[in-house]
């Protein structure tokens, strides 16, 4: 599995599972574009898994944009998410 995902009240939150590389890119795309055809979302959330994305991951990310551009969906893009610093041991 290449890209996980959630939809809720017309948005569609994707993630890539892992920074893509040329042989993955083609099948990531094609998963994304059945999404955007089958759920009709409103807004679209793609969730890159890494602060420095391949160009694979790139690529992927400007077919998304030009797909959804080309149906009228607004696209935001965010980083990975960070998980938060441990906390100090109590004194």
């Amino acid at each position: 599995m290449l890209i996980r995902h959630v939809r809720e009240d017309g948005l569609l939150h994707m993630a890539l599972v892992r920074d893509l590389d040329i042989p993955s890119r083609a099948a990531a795309v094609m998963h994304i574009e059945q999404l955007l055809f089958s759920h009709r979302p409103r807004h679209v959330r793609l969730q890159l898994p890494t602060a420095d994305p391949s160009p694979a991951s790139l690529s992927a990310l400007a077919r998304t944009r030009r797909l959804c551009e080309g149906l009228g969906i607004s696209l935001t893009v965010v980083g990975p998410a960070i998980a938060a610093p441990p906390r100090p041991a109590a004194a």
